[in-house]
């Protein structure tokens, strides 16, 4: 054991050495000329930071939506509704058109009946409606929610308190106002007890959400500018014509991927609605991994877009590397024959030039890196840039790819040459 460490130590010190000289190398080839220098890892950088803004924007964006949709919905959480959330590939809508929306009655029927389920409520929303107080008013996205909705939904209140099983089955005029619903109402800072008008109905403010901010995507709109009353109340008062609530169903826990309340809301629903065993169902199941399913393909084009033209701008920069290192050789050819002659091989030139191509690579990437951490940097509220290790990683990694590339060719010339030839060009 202790004659294989004595043998690996004089080749980890050799490639040591080597790596040393190859950073001194780099260090003197930037201070000679820094204007030229400077300028030909101006393409490495900017293309690095193209890369790694791209990645690190489509992952903030990603995390942004991806947190959007669990507060939208929950986890273990899908949706019964008329309409899929994604539609087919040349499927013929109006097969759509014709089921029959969801009821009321299927709801309570499903609560009732359900045993798989912890938790079943019903919603419609969308609408846009007018909240007045005084002389002040607002547009605001109105939704109807039965009781055990916030247990599916996350309805963060602020002050006050969520819908009560007596509000929600009464019908009573109560509501939830978001913040910015309570701020350009002029409420005071506990709206709790207030009156409004909705539509020229007067409701009783139970409670205030708090507040989120702006988002870069809101599935039904942003919760600051919502009304959440209860659902019985939203039926009576503000559907008119065809009404087309979703029924939200959330599974236990131990239902990894909602597969048993799937199986029992489908009998359920078909034997309630009489569809025979062979027919196509008459509802939708909307579960979250079509939503991410559908956005992963969106994030996916979106890397390989800003890839391809970040791209663009690396290749500049490895023809300015690959001008570097061959001025580089052509100054350092009498060094070279030196070299050799007293006994360098080949390998330990081409390695050499090629340490010096990567660092000089790594120096423009770190650039470009640091340029992206800047802008993290910048407050933003719709969208929150977030560098994460990874995205790092990768940029450090294209960077050293590029300076292998750019510094192959002139590294294997100075290796390539001749030591009695190259002493004699001085």
């Amino acid at each position: 054991m202790n004659n294989r460490n004595f043998e690996l130590n004089p080749l980890f010190m050799k490639i040591l050495i080597q790596v040393w000289e190859s950073f001194l190398f780099a260090y003197q080839a930037l201070r000679s000329n820094i204007l030229r220098t400077t300028l030909s890892l101006l393409g490495v950088s900017v293309g690095i930071f193209a890369i790694v803004a791209v990645f690190t924007a489509v992952d903030s964006l990603n995390k942004n939506i991806r947190s959007e949709i669990d507060s939208f919905s929950g986890a273990g959480v899908f949706y019964l509704g008329k309409w899929p959330w994604i539609m087919e590939n040349n499927y013929p809508w109006w097969k759509y058109f014709n089921r029959p929306d969801m009821k009321y009655s299927e709801f309570k029927f499903l609560k009732e009946n359900l045993k798989s389920a912890q938790a079943v409520a019903i919603i419609d929303n969308g609408n846009t409606k007018t909240a007045s107080r005084g002389s002040n008013s607002m547009d605001v996205n109105m939704t109807g929610a039965s009781y055990d909705y916030n247990q599916i939904a996350n309805i963060p209140i602020a002050s006050g308190r969520y819908f009560l099983p007596i509000e929600s089955e009464n019908g009573m005029n109560v509501c939830i106002i978001g913040s910015l619903v309570a701020e350009n109402l002029q409420l005071n800072s506990n709206a709790v007890g207030e009156v409004i008008k909705l539509n020229g109905i007067k409701f009783t403010i139970i409670g205030v959400i708090e507040k989120k901010g702006t988002d870069i995507l809101s599935f039904g709109g942003t919760p600051d500018e919502k009304v959440f009353i209860p659902y019985s109340t939203y039926s009576s008062l503000f559907q008119k014509d065809r009404p087309s609530p979703d029924i939200a169903l959330k599974a236990y826990d131990s239902d990894l991927g909602q597969l048993d309340m799937e199986g029992e809301v489908i009998g359920l629903m078909r034997g309630l609605r009489s569809i025979k065993p062979k027919d196509e169902l008459s509802f939708s199941i909307n579960r979250l991994d079509g939503l991410n399913q559908f956005f992963d393909g969106i994030f996916a084009a979106l890397n390989i877009a800003g890839s391809l033209i970040a791209g663009f701008s690396l290749l500049v920069g490895g023809f300015g590397i690959a001008n570097i290192m061959f001025v580089s050789v052509k100054e350092r050819t009498n060094i070279i024959g030196i070299q050799k002659s007293l006994g360098a091989k080949n390998y330990f030139i081409l390695f050499q030039f090629l340490f010096e191509a990567v660092f000089l690579s790594l120096i423009g990437g770190l650039v470009g890196i640091g340029l992206v951490v800047l802008i993290t940097f910048i407050p933003q509220e719709a969208l929150p840039l977030q560098l994460t290790i990874g995205n790092i990683t990768k940029g450090l990694v294209i960077s050293s790819f590029i300076g292998v590339l750019s510094g192959i060719i002139p590294a294997w010339v100075a290796a390539k040459m001749d030591p009695v030839i190259a002493i004699r060009s001085k």
